[in-house]
Order: structure tokens, then sequence, then C-alpha cells
């Protein structure tokens, strides 16, 4: 594909990025190097940087560049509620929601017995812990609806309450703008079992 060593390494290191396959990544490190070189130093200083700084909350695990992030410290945030996510990415996603104003707890991952994932991988431990301090009274499991993501529910779930500890889990059914005739029956089954 090509013929220099730094640029296969180049290729091979975009090829790590979810998604990205081998076509996908030779394009992008052609389009850097041939049309974009600024962008490529720009792409490089920001990817090295926030390697070197950002790192996890000591409190919720997300994506930090200090000790404690902006939201554990927020003293507007609701305290007594904690919302436990797979990723910091699905934390933002709820963030730019502004529906939420509890704190959050980010389990860095889900439970995958087959890969060998187990509940001390994702910081259940740490989630315990945390969600038995005193101050919280209501955990909501906002993991994925994927086969792992409900195992990590559950499982997350039941440890949670046997600590006598509220848990509740997001609710989910039909898409917001979406007609029936188009939307999965499970979704659909779903939405009639959860309605309000």
């Amino acid at each position: 594909m090509s013929n220099t060593h730094t640029l296969d390494a180049l290729i091979q290191a975009l090829r790590r990025l979810p998604g990205v396959g081998a076509k996908s990544a030779a394009r992008m490190a052609f389009h850097l190097l041939q049309h974009d070189r600024a962008g490529a130093q720009v792409l490089s200083q920001a990817l090295a940087q926030a390697a070197e700084q950002v790192q996890h909350c000591a409190r919720c695990h997300t994506f930090t560049e200090a000790p404690v992030c902006a939201t554990c410290l927020d003293p507007e945030r609701d305290a007594t509620r904690l919302c436990v996510v797979e990723t910091p990415a699905d934390q933002s996603a709820l963030e730019r929601t502004g529906a939420f104003r509890g704190l959050y707890f980010v389990l860095m991952g889900r439970l995958s017995p087959l890969d060998g994932v187990g509940p001390r991988d994702i910081g259940v431990q740490e989630l315990l812990r945390r969600a038995t301090d005193g101050v919280v009274q209501e955990v909501i499991l906002a993991t994925n609806f994927t086969s792992e993501g409900e195992t990590t529910a559950h499982v997350v779930g039941e440890a949670l309450r046997a600590r006598g500890l509220r848990v509740t889990r997001l609710a989910r059914g039909v898409p917001v703008g979406s007609e029936l005739e188009y939307v999965d029956l499970g979704t659909i089954a779903h939405a009639l079992a959860d309605r309000r």
C-alpha cells in the first residue's frame, strides 16, 4: 500500500481507532500528508497533550485534567442521585441532554465473560463503595441496551439492592418522532411493558 516505513506506521496507528480499517486509515494518512500538514501537526500535538494530561477522576472515573472532575466538585449537583454509565462518552451524551443534575460513576466498560471482563475489571467494587457513602439514595443504571450492558445492569443492580439502595434503570421505548410501523418489535414490546 505504501513504500515507506513511516507512512506504514502512521496507517497502522490510525487503524487502532474504532471502525477504521486499512483503506480508511490510508485515506486519512494520505490526506493529512498531502493536503493538511498543519492539521497533522495540530492532531499530533493534541493527541500527545491529551495522552499526557488527561486522567481518570478519582471519584467518578470520567476523563479530567484535575484529580477530581468539575462535575463531582459542582455543589449544585444532586449528590443523592448517582448515574452509572459504561464510558465517559456515555456520560457526555447524558450531560448534553441537560436532564440529569446528579452525579455519575463511569464503569470504564461492561461485563463480558466471553472476553474475560469481570466485575473487578470495570470497577464494581469502587462503585459499591461510592454508592454506599451514606449520601447516595438512588442509583440510576444507564448502561447500554446490549446483552453485555443488560448483564452489567443486572449484576450491578443486584449488588446495590443487596446493600439497601434504590436502583432504577433507564427507560427504553419508541424514539421521539418515529412511526410505530418502522420501529423494531423488541422496542415496541419494551415500550408497552415499561409504559407509564
